[in-house]
């Protein structure tokens, strides 16, 4: 029997919980605990982002007390066409670099026989239901499962997929996070009232900079000088190869850029503080939406651009937020709706025709940041289950 402490493998919750309920199965009392645990957690965070939601709409509600629809329509109305086309454009930059995860993931794996259409389709799917849904694990995570199964791909690999995308996402945050904080460090003094007092100063918004961009200077010198896994209690981070980590450097930061382009865009051009002053509220506003664990960051996401927006006329900053929810949440949520509905039509009828799906390519070594597949084969060879 090989204890749990010695098996940490990455990936979602869901994947993570599922590998120790296998290996505590001689330990009832603690598979007990942990079942029970998972059962709490499953209540507490909805209650958390319902909590979240409720919260900051009250408190967007006196935010934008005295405005009325007539003056957001107008707004929106004032919006140039072709700042809606440049919006535009800044969508489908977001939406090809999340694609790029996806076919990074897929390097790493050493898996090349998915077509570029195929994984821009599923990965556009993915985000666009877990962007508006809030719950990557019961909606993107599936969505991946489904597809890339598919093709071959194992459970095993779609879980490395699925974390080594969500670590790329978490690595463009920290490096343009660190960057604005290091160059604009007084952008946080927007948001005085909101935040401790501690994080609106700008020496010590300087500091956190520095350390976010130390971090991800350590991972790209881990990767480049190939050092040995980094060992964190149960959890194992492997350095990825140099050609992966420079995608990820690139792909991640552009998908944020992207996004944060389309506010950029919409904004009106008077009282507009330029766009990297922008992209820090959108960094600090996304971030605080993620935390909130609210679905789709609903309520959040606008409290907090609203308030780090003084110099623009509030129903500008409203309209501006509609055109980025329309562009990178509800047109492409519609339009993924139907994706699914085709994609399991088909499925349906070739099941029915009792035809087989893609062969099944042959699976890749699970080498991913946090998985250690050859340590955990030797350790399987040695200690029974």
């Amino acid at each position: 029997m090989i204890p749990w402490e010695e098996v940490a493998l990455p990936g979602p919750r869901g994947t993570l919980l599922a590998m120790r309920r296998i290996v505590v199965q001689g330990r009832p009392e603690q598979g007990r605990v942990r079942t029970t645990m998972k059962k709490i957690s499953d209540f507490i965070w909805p209650i958390i982002g319902l909590a979240a939601v409720i919260g900051s709409g009250y408190l967007l509600y006196k935010e934008l007390a005295g405005i009325s629809m007539a003056e957001i329509k107008g707004s929106f109305a004032a919006i140039p066409v072709h700042r809606f086309l440049l919006a535009a454009l800044s969508t489908l930059v977001a939406y090809a670099a999340l694609a790029w995860y996806d076919r990074i993931a897929l390097l790493h794996l050493g898996v090349r026989h998915i077509s570029w259409f195929f994984v821009s389709v599923c990965s556009f799917t993915t985000y666009a239901l877990s962007h508006n849904i809030g719950a990557s694990v019961f909606s993107g995570a599936v969505v991946r499962y489904r597809a890339y199964t598919a093709k071959g791909l194992s459970a095993a690999q779609v879980a490395v997929l699925v974390a080594l995308c969500s670590f790329t996402f978490g690595l463009g945050t920290i490096l343009l996070g660190g960057f604005v904080l290091t160059v604009l460090p007084d952008t946080l003094t927007r948001l005085n009232g909101y935040l401790p007092a501690i994080l609106t100063d700008p020496a010590t918004a300087r500091i956190l900079g520095a350390g976010l961009l130390a971090f991800v200077a350590l991972y790209v010198a881990g990767s480049l000088l190939h050092l040995k896994p980094l060992t964190i209690r149960k959890f194992k981070l492997e350095y990825p190869r140099p050609r992966i980590m420079s995608r990820q450097l690139i792909a991640a930061p552009l998908e944020l850029l992207g996004a944060a382009g389309i506010i950029y865009f919409a904004l009106p051009e008077a009282g507009n503080p330029g766009f990297l002053v922008v992209l820090a509220v959108f960094l600090a506003s996304f971030s605080a939406a993620l935390v909130s664990n609210a679905p789709g960051g609903l309520g959040v996401f606008e409290l907090v651009f609203v308030v780090a927006m003084p110099d623009i006329a509030r129903p500008s900053v409203i309209a501006a937020l509609l055109v980025f929810r329309l562009f990178y949440f509800w047109l492409p949520f519609l339009i993924s709706v139907v994706v699914v509905l085709l994609y399991e039509r088909n499925r349906l009828a070739s099941a029915l025709r009792d035809k087989p799906h893609d062969a099944a390519a042959p699976e890749a070594p699970l080498t991913a940041p946090g998985l250690d597949a050859h340590a955990l084969e030797r350790r399987m060879e040695k200690k029974p289950v």
